[in-house]
């Protein structure tokens, strides 16, 4: 189970969203490779790559204290911390679509317990993966970065359907982006989970 949750490998949907980047193409943000690319670094470091760290780590913690409170308050943030309809019915659905099956492979009374704790709020998606890579073991380090890699590795993937870019330049993408995940995740293991609405200035 730790191998499979590390490595993003449940189906959550993912190839239905594209995190709005039809609308930065449409207003022509994001036009080419350099664009794309810098759009995801900037979705990474600073946009909900930013919050949703802060989520599972908070999350992650939680689930790892057993302590149901702070897992309903990092969940119910999750949520909220949306800033379209839309963005909230991605991460809801893909976290319903991740728990769900993470459930029914791998029974966790935790987990069923953390569901009904929620009175009637919907899952966000990276509560629910960190509530469940610290139920499966895997270290937090693991799970923040395969979480912003899938994030990453999902825009790219839009960016090909959508004809921006084409299979190589993915691949280049995706190698810019290493270095700006890995200070994604070293930003979310220090940050105080206060500071989530603050700015990391240099």
């Amino acid at each position: 189970m730790a191998d499979h949750l590390a490595v993003s490998g449940i189906p959550v949907g993912a190839f239905s969203f594209s995190h709005g980047l039809e609308a930065a193409v449409e207003d022509g943000a994001v036009r080419d490779r350099a664009s794309l690319q810098d759009w995801i670094c900037t979705v990474v470091a600073s946009g909900s790559g930013r919050i949703d760290a802060d989520i599972l780590r908070d999350a992650y913690h939680a689930a790892m204290a057993d302590d149901f409170g702070a897992l309903v308050f990092a969940n119910q943030r999750g949520v909220a911390f949306r800033t379209t309809a839309e963005m909230a019915v991605e991460t809801t659905g893909r976290g319903a679509a991740f728990l769900d099956t993470c459930r029914a492979a791998w029974p966790d009374r935790f987990l069923d317990r953390w569901i009904g704790a929620l009175n009637g709020w919907s899952v966000c998606y990276a509560a629910a993966v960190g509530a469940a890579t610290a139920r499966a073991g895997v270290p937090l380090e693991w799970a923040l970065t395969g979480y912003l890699q899938a994030m990453a590795s999902n825009l790219v993937s839009a960016g090909l359907r959508l004809g921006i870019i084409g299979q190589t330049d993915g691949q280049r993408i995706l190698a810019a982006v290493e270095p700006v995940i890995c200070a994604a995740v070293a930003g979310a293991l220090a940050r105080q989970p206060a500071r989530i609405w603050q700015c990391d200035l240099p």
